[in-house]
């Protein structure tokens, strides 16, 4: 497994989003320098919603070429694209429609769909665009993750069977509540990604924060985020102050920083 996660604190949501636009943009940069192109799996919520706005500043479009990012998404709710609650539908409003992305570049979960059809179908397009060799698992640039209060991820909830499949790469998910019908990537593809970034925001995830990255290494962990430790690539958390309230983790174990 990847080493320690490296952890980043923000003064706020703000300062948070902006310094994961920053980010973005800098894998963005390198990985069409290295391999011209950029795959990335997006993510819904309403930390996502104000990073898609950041991405669309022209100060920080400017330095991408968005003709050559690929965009996936990590899970989507069993709705139609038009519906409130599609993922698909947010980046699309917030991010796509701004930038003018074409369709070709834009790798949508078909939510409205029976999810286990949907789920084939979207594994046969991540083995199609971003698998690097026939067999392998997709070698995504930068996935981007959100969690709940309940530690799931993507749409990885807990003691559900999505959170223990090894062998696929996208499967149909179940929620407690809400929009339970759902489409998630599988810990397997998230593991592989050359970058993991977490965008946490708010006092409500702040003990289940603490409990994920405090935990010692060989401690089990009911929260499906905890399972999320690449094997080869970056591992980080964007948390506002909020959010990091409850760590008391000695710095030597996580790098932390605060932007002013």
């Amino acid at each position: 497994m990847s080493s320690r996660p490296e952890l980043h604190t923000f003064a706020d949501a703000q300062d948070l989003v902006v310094a994961a636009a920053d980010l973005f943009v800098q894998l963005g940069q390198r990985a069409i320098a290295e391999r011209n192109r950029f795959l990335v799996a997006l993510s819904g919520g309403s930390t996502p919603k104000a990073l898609y706005a950041a991405l669309t500043r022209p100060h920080i479009a400017e330095h991408l070429d968005w003709g050559k990012v690929h965009f996936f998404f990590g899970d989507e709710r069993g709705v139609p694209p038009t519906h409130a609650e599609s993922n698909f539908g947010l980046a699309q409003a917030m991010l796509f429609h701004p930038l003018h992305i074409p369709s070709s570049l834009i790798h949508r979960m078909r939510g409205e769909d029976p999810p286990e059809s949907a789920a084939i179908d979207y594994e046969r397009t991540l083995r199609r665009i971003a698998a690097p060799v026939t067999g392998q698992w997709p070698a995504l640039d930068l996935i981007l993750l959100g969690m709940g209060d309940d530690g799931h991820t993507a749409s990885l909830f807990p003691d559900t069977p999505a959170v223990t499949d090894t062998i696929r790469w996208v499967v149909p998910g179940y929620a407690p509540q809400g929009t339970r019908s759902r489409i998630t990537i599988t810990l397997g593809v998230i593991n592989h990604a050359s970058v993991v970034l977490f965008l946490i925001t708010g006092r409500n995830k702040a003990v289940v924060v603490q409990r994920i990255l405090e935990r010692s290494a060989d401690d089990p962990s009911p929260y499906p985020a905890a399972l999320v430790r690449p094997e080869h690539g970056r591992l980080l958390w964007y948390l506002d102050r909020a959010a990091a309230s409850e760590l008391t983790i000695a710095p030597q174990h996580l790098t932390s920083r605060e932007d002013p």
